[in-house]
């Protein structure tokens, strides 16, 4: 999702006059390090709020799906030291039939059943927004099919809707054109769909 937003947007710098072209540029700085940042905290490499240090703890944990709006994201709820915590974790397909049971956290990564899951933000000590719906008691295998990379597309797209609002803002404060607006709507469109997935959206 990253590539293809870059190339979307330096697809349109020939087109660009120079002050576009700095925001193109802008929107593509932006893009890239808010990318490796996500990277560095689902691979450890910076903290995510976990505890236990270089000693590896088990937990008991269970996976949400939130829904907000347009927003849904997976969770690991947990509990340390008497403390209910959220954890933002990346989509995978084995989340959809994860049912309550241990994992292992060492401060800097979380494995169920051995199975690495990636953090997609810091851990939360309050319950996240809008409404949590717990996996079912029993896993349903099915379930894993509906859950492909065409419904995970479609479900990131819906942020898409910015696109024109932007455009037009964009004209209105810098003119520009029909090109312009044009430009700054799809780009503003793509930037919007690859934030969700970058945040960790969930299509199940």
């Amino acid at each position: 999702m990253t590539i293809g937003t870059l190339a979307i947007t330096i697809a349109w710098v020939p087109f660009a006059d120079p002050e576009q072209v700095v925001m193109l540029g802008t929107v593509a700085v932006i893009i890239l390090g808010y990318t490796g940042f996500r990277f560095a905290v689902a691979l450890g490499l910076l903290p995510a709020g976990l505890q236990g240090g270089r000693d590896e703890r088990e937990v008991a944990v269970r996976r949400v799906r939130q829904q907000h709006r347009l927003e849904s994201r997976s969770w690991l709820e947990f509990t340390v030291d008497g403390r209910d915590r959220w954890l933002p974790v990346y989509f995978d397909s084995a989340l959809v039939t994860l049912t309550p049971r241990t994992a292992e956290i060492d401060g800097r990564a979380v494995s169920v059943d051995r199975r690495r899951v990636y953090p997609s933000g810091r851990v939360r000590d309050s319950e996240p927004v809008g409404r949590l719906v717990d996996n079912p008691e029993r896993p349903d295998p099915e379930a894993i099919g509906r859950t492909g990379s065409g419904r995970r597309v479609l479900l990131d797209a819906q942020s898409a809707v910015v696109g024109p609002f932007a455009g037009l803002l964009w004209v209105y404060v810098a003119g520009g054109g029909s090109v312009a607006f044009v430009a700054a709507t799809i780009v503003a469109a793509a930037t919007a769909t690859w934030l969700s997935a970058v945040r960790g959206s969930d299509p199940s």
